[in-house]
C-alpha cells in the first residue's frame, strides 16, 4: 500500500500533484471510512486553488454518503474547534497547505474530537483510497450540504473566555498584526480588538497568491512587520502562516523571535503557575525549552516531529502545554492542536501580567545558537539515505549519544545536530544547536555535506 498523508496532511502543487481527482477520491475514502450519513465539516484557507479543491472533496464526500457542512474560509484551529464542539460532526477536511508557497495546497484530516487524525486513522483512509474501495450512494440517498458561518466567531469567544482580559485591557498594548493575506485576518484581528489592544494590521485582505509576503513567517518574510513595529513604536508584532495555526513574534525593538523562544516563555509560565508539569515537544526544538521548563519545576517529554504526534503525547501524559519550534503552540485548556490566535493572545496576556517587554523576557532565557538548513532528496530515496546516514554518523561520532526518535539526533560535546526527512516536501532538514555559533554552523554544514554526498548513489539507482 502506498502512502498519501505526510507529516501534516496531503500536500502538493495544486492541479499538478494535488488534483481535483485526488481530492475527490480522498473525499470518497473519508466518507467510506465513516458510518453512512456521517457529517463532515469542510473548511479552507484563502489559497487561489481552494475553491476548486473544496468542491472536489465535497463531491467525493457526498458521492459516498456523507453529509457536508461547509465552514468557508476559516483558520485551521477554528475548524478544529468547530468539530470538537459539535458532537454530530464526525470529522473535517481542511483545504490548506499551511506555510507552503501559494502554488501548493493540501488536505488535512481532522478527527471527531477536533485533533488532527492519527497515523492509524490516516492509514485506514489510505487503504480505501489505494484499493478504490468506496461506498456508492444512490441519487435518492445523497445527503445535503449545509452552510455554517459561525466557526470563526465561536472560536474567538472561546479564546476570550480563557484569558485575563482585564489585565490586557488595562495595559492596552499596541500590537502590529501581520495576517499575511490569510484567514487570521478574520480571527486574530477582531480577537485582539475585543481584548482592548490597539491594533495596526498588515496584509489583512485575503490573498490566496500571498502577494504581500510569502506565507511562512520567517524573518526574511517579515521585513514589513519588523519595520512597522519600529516605526510605530509598538509593544509587539506578530505574524501567522497561511492557515493561522502558527504564530511568530517580533519584539518591541523589531527583533524577530524564533519559535523555540516564544514556546519556552509560554511553557515556563504555564509550569510556574501550575507548580510543575509536563511539556511535550519534538526533538527539533531547542534546549532552551528544556532549560526554562526545568528551572520552573517541570520536565520536557520529547516526541517525533509532527503536531498530531505532539498532541497525542500531550493527551496521554496530561501535559500542560506543548508545541513545535516553528511557532505552533498547543493549549489543552482550549484544544489539542496548534493554535495561532490562542498563542498570540496568551503571549499578550503574559506580557500584561508580568508588566515586562518581550525583549526583557527573552533576555532571561539561556542563549543557544540554532542553525537550520535543508537539501533536496527525492521522496523515494529518503529511507535509503537515512540508512546510509546512520552508518556514517556511527563512524564519525563513535562516542556520541544518538537519538532515533525522529531521524538521527546526535549529541556531541559541542552541541547536537538533527537530520530528518521532511514529511511534506522532498527534502531533508538539518537542525544544529550549540552555545557557540560557529560550532552550530559547523555541525549543520557537516551533516548537509554528508547527506548530499551519500544521496548521490541513492539517486543514481
Amino acid at each position: 500500500m502506498g502512502r498519501l498523508f505526510g507529516t501534516n496532511g496531503v500536500r502538493g502543487i495544486a492541479n499538478v500533484e494535488l488534483t481535483p481527482e485526488l481530492a475527490y477520491r480522498l473525499g470518497r475514502s473519508v466518507a467510506s471510512w465513516l458510518e453512512p450519513g456521517s457529517t463532515v465539516a469542510v473548511a479552507r484557507d484563502a489559497r487561489t486553488s481552494g475553491p476548486m479543491l473544496e468542491a472536489a472533496v465535497t463531491g467525493g464526500l457526498l458521492a459516498s454518503g456523507a453529509r457536508v457542512v461547509r465552514l468557508g474560509i476559516t483558520p485551521t484551529p477554528a475548524a478544529q474547534y468547530f468539530v470538537k464542539t459539535h458532537e454530530a460532526v464526525r470529522a473535517a477536511i481542511v483545504v490548506t497547505a499551511s506555510h507552503n508557497p501559494p502554488e501548493f495546497n493540501g488536505l488535512k484530516l481532522v478527527a471527531g474530537d477536533g485533533t488532527e487524525a492519527s497515523r492509524l486513522e490516516e492509514e485506514a483512509v489510505e487503504s480505501l483510497y489505494f484499493a478504490n474501495r468506496f461506498r456508492s450512494t444512490p441519487w435518492d440517498a445523497l445527503q445535503p450540504v449545509d452552510e455554517d458561518g459561525s466557526a470563526n466567531e465561536v472560536y474567538i469567544q472561546a479564546i476570550l473566555a480563557r484569558l485575563d482580559g482585564a489585565a490586557i485591557s488595562a495595559r492596552r498594548p499596541h500590537v502590529v498584526v501581520d495576517a499575511g493575506g490569510g484567514p487570521s485576518a478574520l480571527t486574530t484581528l477582531p480577537l485582539l480588538r475585543q481584548l482592548g489592544c490597539e491594533v495596526t494590521p498588515l496584509f489583512e485582505e485575503l490573498d490566496g497568491a500571498f502577494r504581500g509576503r510569502n506565507s511562512e513567517p520567517t524573518a526574511d518574510n517579515l521585513t514589513k512587520l519588523i519595520e512597522t513595529v519600529r516605526r510605530t513604536k509598538a509593544d509587539l508584532g506578530l505574524a501567522h502562516d497561511g492557515d493561522a495555526d502558527r504564530c511568530i513574534f517580533v519584539d518591541e525593538t523589531g527583533r524577530w523571535i524564533p519559535g523555540d523562544l516564544s514556546l519556552a516563555l509560554l511553557a515556563r509560565d504555564a509550569v510556574r503557575r501550575a507548580r510543575g508539569g509536563i511539556v511535550c515537544t519534538p526533538v527539533a526544538t531547542s534546549s532552551v525549552l528544556e532549560d526554562a521548563v526545568r528551572e520552573a519545576g517541570g520536565r520536557v517529554q520529547w516526541t517525533a516531529v509532527g503536531s498530531p504526534i505532539v498532541a497525542r503525547a500531550m493527551m496521554e501524559s496530561k501535559a500542560l502545554i506543548g508545541g513545535e519550534e516553528n511557532g505552533g503552540v498547543i493549549f489543552p485548556e482550549l484544544q489539542h492542536c496548534r493554535d495561532g490566535a490562542m498563542t498570540a493572545a496568551k503571549m499578550i496576556e503574559l506580557l500584561a501580567r508580568e508588566r515586562k517587554s518581550l525583549s526583557t523576557l527573552v533576555a532571561e532565557l539561556p542563549k543557544y545558537h540554532v542553525v537550520k538548513l535543508k537539501f533536496p532528496v527525492p521522496s523515494a530515496a529518503k529511507d535509503a539515505l537515512l540508512g546510509r546516514l546512520r552508518e556514517w554518523v556511527t563512524g564519525e561520532f563513535p562516542k556520541a549519544r544518538i537519538d532515533t526518535t525522529d531521524g538521527l539526533k546526535v549529541y556531541t560535546s559541542e552541541g547536537w545536530v538533527l537530520i530528518r526527512a521532511s514529511g511534506t516536501e522532498p527534502i531533508f532538514r538539518v537542525f544544529a544547536e550549540s552555545k557557540d555559533a560557529a560550532a552550530a554552523a559547523k555541525l549543520a554544514e557537516r551533516l548537509v555535506e554528508a547527506g548530499r554526498t551519500l544521496a548521490a548513489p541513492v539517486r543514481s539507482r
